[in-house]
């Protein structure tokens, strides 16, 4: 009798029994058929298993932040009247942080003490640099390489489609963060030197803060009055630094690596091209809004100087899709330019960013779907590139469940305080998209509101992208294919 060929010589049902997890080739290094039938049998520690579903681990880092930086926070040495704080207050201040939302239920300057100051702006850096790109560098400290299924969730978070390329975008990640918060640092030193008297040792723990804060996204300020939107030497670098974070990793790396080859836009990929538009027309729209709806409006444009005015709108075009800095004239703008900021903020920026949202990029996807429907075309298409109807799928989905979370999230703030439904959607789109501004419903002394909006950024930072990776199984190919039928819509 021939000798059988060596995939037919096998263990008894080797081809035909599956693993319990039907990708587990895919996700694991070694499969545990493969270790049965070498009759290897090796005990998996916590870490390994963490190590399989990354989102989980996502997960599993974040939450130990929040514990840990809630718990110093609560310490009576955080404070500056030596009292303890109450747990809803530090672990509503920890989340805000470490999500780099910045809303603020108690004044920062006033409140906590230098020690907590230095906790809240290590967790806008922790927060800001991303959640999956840390839990990668523990994977690589840990395992001194990348699994697959690491490898994956991450490419999609910081934009590359290559593996081999991971590791080298997390080390230009760090590097851009630290060159950006770097310049910014320098640019404000001037003027806030200036703006302090001369006192060196305030001026430069401001700038600091102030270069993390923006370039994080994060409406944390350092003293009592905010960004000073009237200070062009302190406004403007801030303002720039926190555009440049909402643009997310993969533009800022395209576009230098195109400019350092000395390539014209044309060969900008679809995603930065898109981004990048989209961002402009957002702004250039939100410009004019304020420009024309908010023009008598006191609070924001408290003279009628025309650059005092474009300046601050430009403030207000900028920030409410990413930070929350100067809230002091969001309560006095009209209920429609509420609204109107709410879609901006459920917007938010863009994707692998600092800031938060459904992203710039999902909000194109779903135009540009609607686009193709209305003028009968079957491809989505943008700058002559066809878009996959997987991401077409994955951004309505996307939109879908971050819209249901902040429906959801509306109602349950105007149950606990009794708010309008404007301000609802307002507290409650700030909160999912990361912008930090406020219209004063959430506060110290209503716990529940605080965990509302706490459960929103927490989704709002780790991404539904994320969370559903963790919660999911990859799923088995389906045996039956059935009929087609059509069904009547609209």
């Amino acid at each position: 009798m021939a000798r059988l060929p060596k995939l037919l010589r096998r263990p008894k049902n080797a081809l035909l029994r599956r693993p319990k997890n039907a990708l587990s080739w895919w996700y694991n290094d070694v499969s545990d058929d493969e270790n049965r039938a070498s009759g290897r049998i090796r005990r998996i520690s916590v870490t390994d298993r963490l190590l399989k579903h990354p989102g989980r681990l996502s997960i599993v880092y974040f939450g130990v932040l929040i514990v840990v930086v809630t718990a110093l926070l609560m310490m009576p040495f955080a404070t500056r009247s030596g009292h303890s704080t109450s747990f809803p207050v530090a672990f509503f201040t920890a989340v805000s942080a470490l999500s780099t939302c910045g809303i603020q239920v108690v004044n920062t300057s006033a409140y906590w003490s230098m020690f907590a100051q230095v906790i809240i702006l290590i967790s806008i850096q922790l927060g800001g640099l991303g959640v999956m790109t840390f839990a990668s560098m523990i994977a690589l400290g840990v395992s001194r390489r990348l699994k697959v299924s690491q490898m994956m969730l991450t490419a999609n978070e910081l934009g590359t489609s290559k593996f081999s390329e991971i590791r080298g975008v997390i080390a230009v990640v760090l590097t851009t963060t630290a060159i950006t918060e770097a310049i910014t640092f320098t640019l404000l030193l001037p003027e806030l030197l200036r703006v302090n008297d001369g006192d060196p040792g305030r001026t430069l723990w401001q700038a600091m803060f102030y270069a993390v804060s923006a370039y994080n996204n994060t409406g944390f300020t350092p003293d009592t009055s905010g960004l000073h939107v009237t200070n062009v030497g302190v406004g403007l670098p801030i303002l720039i630094s926190a555009f440049i974070g909402t643009l997310g990793f993969p533009v800022v790396l395209n576009v230098v690596q195109c400019a350092r080859h000395k390539l014209s836009p044309k060969r900008w990929t679809l995603h930065t091209k898109l981004t990048l538009v989209t961002t402009a027309i957002l702004v250039g729209v939100s410009l004019l809004w304020f420009l024309l709806v908010e023009w008598h409006n006191p609070d924001l444009f408290p003279s009628n100087d025309l650059s005092m005015k474009l300046r601050r709108s430009a403030v207000a075009a900028v920030m409410p899709r990413s930070a929350g800095f100067d809230i002091s004239w969001v309560p006095g703008v009209s209920d429609v330019s509420k609204v109107f900021m709410s879609a901006l903020m459920f917007i938010g920026a863009g994707s692998s960013s600092t800031a938060g949202g459904i992203r710039v990029t999902t909000f194109a996807v779903i135009i540009l779907i609607c686009r193709a429907a209305f003028t009968g075309h079957r491809d989505v298409t943008a700058f002559h590139r066809r878009i996959p109807r997987r991401i077409q799928m994955t951004a309505i989905s996307v939109t879908m469940s971050c819209f249901s979370l902040v429906a959801v999230g509306s109602m349950a703030l105007m149950f606990v305080t009794d708010c309008g439904f404007g301000d609802a959607i307002f507290e409650t789109c700030s909160a999912f998209s990361l912008g930090g501004y406020s219209a004063g419903v959430v506060s110290a002394g209503n716990p529940a509101s605080m965990f509302i909006l706490a459960a929103a950024m927490i989704v709002g930072r780790l991404g539904p992208m994320t969370i559903a990776y963790a919660i999911s199984r990859p799923m088995a190919p389906e045996p039956i294919r059935y009929p087609q039928e059509s069904v009547i819509v609209g």
